[in-house]
Formats: structure tokens, sequence, C-alpha cells
């Protein structure tokens, strides 16, 4: 549920991504946009308000420790594909990075790691398989958890055994881990709103901002120029 948000995540670092209505990457255009419809309906009626409410009420200090604690968790999920993708330096610095938070930084909830030099990485298997060649495949908007790809949802269902919250066995405290990560997360992007509401065609710009920055991180935010074939331009 976490994945609500993130296409609007990647709206600030992607930039205002504009593309006709088509795309090739798009072939279910319609039933995404009937999705995003709902998405969207079910954000600004449950999860906005109910994220408006938890700023209100909740210090920045509390805010902070609980947005440490639950990136602390997703660390096996990195460590696992850094090295998968060939990155042992990477994967032992966030080996490292994961025992001192989860030590010194008491379950998380603080990060000495990163003023000791343990710098945050953010990987996972859909980066590791464009890594080693997977294409996108279609574009997929999903019912509460927002855009993907299917080589994306193929690396979401892959990560599942990575998920540390999965190993609470006391349903009640899975439940509420979980609606605290999703309130939280939502919490962080309300400033985004305004970025996405301004768009001609919000759907167009998640659309290309989500494919633009998945393309950034299995570069390594270094993605290799686009070929154009100029000949199409010549008489």
């Amino acid at each position: 549920m976490r994945l609500i948000a993130l296409g609007f995540a990647v709206l600030i670092a992607a930039g205002c991504a504009h593309s006709p209505t088509y795309d090739p990457q798009d072939p279910l255009e319609g039933v995404n946009r009937g999705i995003y419809k709902f998405n969207d309906a079910a954000d600004t009626y449950v999860l906005r308000p109910v994220a408006k409410g938890y700023v209100a009420v909740t210090p920045g200090f509390v805010r902070t420790g609980v947005t440490n604690f639950f990136n602390n968790l997703t660390y096996p999920l990195t460590i696992v594909n850094q090295f998968l993708q060939g990155k042992p330096a990477d994967g032992f610095s966030d080996i490292g990075r994961l025992l001192v938070n989860t030590t010194l930084g008491i379950g998380g909830l603080f990060d000495p790691a990163t003023p000791l030099g343990l710098e945050r990485h953010d990987e996972d298997f859909g980066q590791t398989f464009g890594k080693w060649g997977v294409g996108n495949g279609w574009y997929l908007m999903l019912p509460f958890l927002g855009p993907s790809t299917n080589r994306d949802l193929t690396g979401r269902i892959f990560a599942i055994p990575l998920n540390a919250t999965y190993a609470v066995e006391n349903s009640e405290v899975l439940l509420g881990l979980s609606a605290l990560d999703i309130v939280n997360t939502r919490a962080i992007l309300l400033n985004t709103d305004r970025l996405v509401r301004n768009q001609y065609d919000p759907y167009v710009f998640i659309r290309d901002a989500y494919l633009q920055r998945r393309r950034s991180q299995v570069y390594d935010g270094n993605p290799p120029r686009e070929d154009f074939d100029f000949d199409d331009f010549e008489d």
C-alpha cells in the first residue's frame, strides 16, 4: 500500500513531463484512465484528508522518525538488489547502513549512518530487471497502488519475501504498521498536490514522469541519450 504515493513521489524529480496523449507503452490507456480516476477519488476523499490530519496532530520530529523507521525496513530489498546489479561496494555499504541505523538508530527511528558517510540508496527488482535488459512492457495504473509497468509489477511480486513487515504475525499490528506507513508517505507528498492539479492532463503527466523516473533509476541517474533517426526529417 505504500506504493499508492509512488506516482506522486516521482513528479518532483522527473520535472514537468509532457507528451501526446497516446503513448505506445500505454496500450491500455482507456482502462488505466478509469483506474486513475478511481485512485484519485480515493485519495481526494480519504487518504489526503487523513494525511492532513496526521500532519496537524503529529510533531515534525515524530514524522521524521516514522519515515526513518520505514525507510530502514526497505533496506534488505536494496541490499539484495545492489549485489544482483553487480555493485558489491554499495551492497556492503548498505549492510553497514542497515546495521548502524538498526542498532545506534534504535530500530531505524534515527539515521546516524548518514553523518558517518554511509549514503542512502534505493534499489528494487524493477531496476535490477532493467539493468539486465528487461524492457518496461506496458504501462499500468494499478488500483490503490498507482503507476507501474509489467516489469515493475513483477519486481514488486519478487520483493514480497523481503518486506520485513510481513514477519509480523499479529494481524492487528501488521495492519497498524501498514496504515501508518501509507498515511506518513502521503503526508510527505502533500506539497506535490498543486503540481499535479495544475497540469492540463494529470494522467499523462504522472505516466510520463513515472516512466522517465524509472528509466533514470535503472541507469543510476545517467540514462543514455535517446536515438533519433534524423533521416526521417530529410526530403
